[in-house]
């Protein structure tokens, strides 16, 4: 189970990577299009239909990672003087209530996907995307944070089954101040320049 988290870790962070430099190059096409309005008057065009493409499917990628390091939102100011089997369950009935939204976005991600392909959907702009193109890769970002969600969810199971609240608490429970400082102060370790 351990392997396959990593796994899931190593593809979760790969789709990140995909989001961001679809991201840093609709940055660079909206500049050249603001260029190109202010220096020739030319507009491009593009640029609005194919960052909101972009922000789409960043956004359903970068899901799965935020899971995995869990840097999702979660207010937790009575969190942290619960006691620990509690604190367990309540993360149990996030990831549950997590998997709900994922599986229900999917579902219909997935059929606005399946309806664009039956009808053959292209935009309605100059560019005339084929919307099956960017709605594939949206859908996909979903389908992982689904998948990573299950896997999420089996783990826990497998702790609680043996007792191991703390650990269900470490996976799926938010960072605490100290995890964060621990995390930062070892990416600073592993980022400093040698020494000599």
């Amino acid at each position: 189970m351990n392997r396959l988290l990593r796994l899931a870790r190593l593809v979760a962070r790969a789709g990140c990577w995909f989001g961001g430099a679809l991201v840093a190059a609709a940055a660079f096409m909206i500049a050249v299009d603001v260029l190109s309005r202010k220096l020739f008057n030319v507009p491009l065009g593009a640029s609005s239909e194919v960052s909101g493409y972009v922000l789409a499917i960043g956004t359903s990628w970068a899901l799965a990672l935020a899971l995995l390091d869990r840097a999702h939102v979660r207010i937790d100011s009575l969190y942290t003087v619960l006691p620990v089997r509690l604190c367990a369950v309540l993360d149990m009935l996030a990831l549950a209530s997590f998997m709900v939204f994922a599986a229900f976005t999917t579902w219909q991600g997935g059929k606005v996907l399946v309806n664009s392909i039956q009808v053959d959907a292209h935009s309605l702009t100059p560019l005339g995307t084929l919307l099956a193109i960017p709605q594939t890769l949206w859908v996909a970002g979903f389908v992982l944070f689904s998948a990573i969600l299950l896997l999420l969810f089996v783990r826990a199971v497998m702790l609680l089954a043996h007792g191991r609240w703390e650990d269900v608490q470490r996976l799926l429970g938010p960072r605490t101040a100290q995890q964060e400082l621990e995390e930062a102060l070892h990416e600073h370790e592993r980022y400093q320049a040698p020494q000599g």
